[in-house]
């Protein structure tokens, strides 16, 4: 009788160090999760602001560019879609499908503005503009805090994958389902995306 019990009592012990060992790992995916989620929060607020900056650039630069109607409203075109690019981006973070939405959206509002920006060039009245030289320091400044948002976002989804792919973790995550999260990449093969505008002035 004393040693069944004995052995009861380490198949309890043993059952318990299992509980509480995948109750860490879980709570170790759940943090890391929301770390990514949190990162791309960081994200949304610097393309917001990038998108609330975009009207009063295209509006201060269509009093000047009487004949550039057409890269104005490309402009506004992109912003639409990277607006919604966004939305969806923000109902399912790390979902490969809304992240390639987000960044082929953000990557064609970058070339948009990045003609705009060009064309300013060809107006010297437009580009000495206080109101266009605010903006433009502005929108450097956003593109910077993007850049920086979507590497902390991209460090934290790398921390996330990795955590739900090496062994042990892997069996948790692959038991509750943890989904894989996609980075947020800019295409290589399209350098008018990679780059952020040039606003120099």
């Amino acid at each position: 009788m004393g040693s069944a019990l004995i052995l009861l009592v380490i198949l309890l012990g043993a059952a318990a160090v299992l509980v509480f060992w995948g109750v860490g790992i879980y709570n170790g995916l759940v943090t890391a999760r929301n770390a990514f989620k949190n990162a791309f929060a960081q994200i949304d607020v610097q393309l917001q602001r990038r998108f609330d900056l975009i009207p009063n650039l295209v509006e201060t630069a269509k009093g000047y560019m009487a004949h550039e109607r057409q890269t104005l409203d490309a402009v506004v075109a992109a912003r639409g879609a990277a607006v919604s690019g966004l939305q969806a981006a923000k109902a399912n973070p790390g979902d490969p499908a809304a992240m390639a939405e987000l960044a082929q959206t953000q990557g064609a509002l970058n070339g948009a503005l990045g003609r705009l920006l060009a064309v300013v060039e060809a107006y010297p009245d437009l580009k000495a503009s206080q109101n266009m030289m605010q903006l433009t320091e502005e929108l450097t400044s956003t593109e910077n805090r993007v850049a920086f948002a979507r590497q902390a976002y991209n460090d934290s989804v790398m921390a996330y994958n990795n955590r739900r792919e090496v062994f042990p973790s892997n069996i948790v995550a692959g038991m509750f389902k943890f989904e894989p999260a996609a980075l947020l990449d800019i295409p290589e093969d399209r350098a008018e995306v990679r780059e952020a505008p040039k606003v120099q002035f």
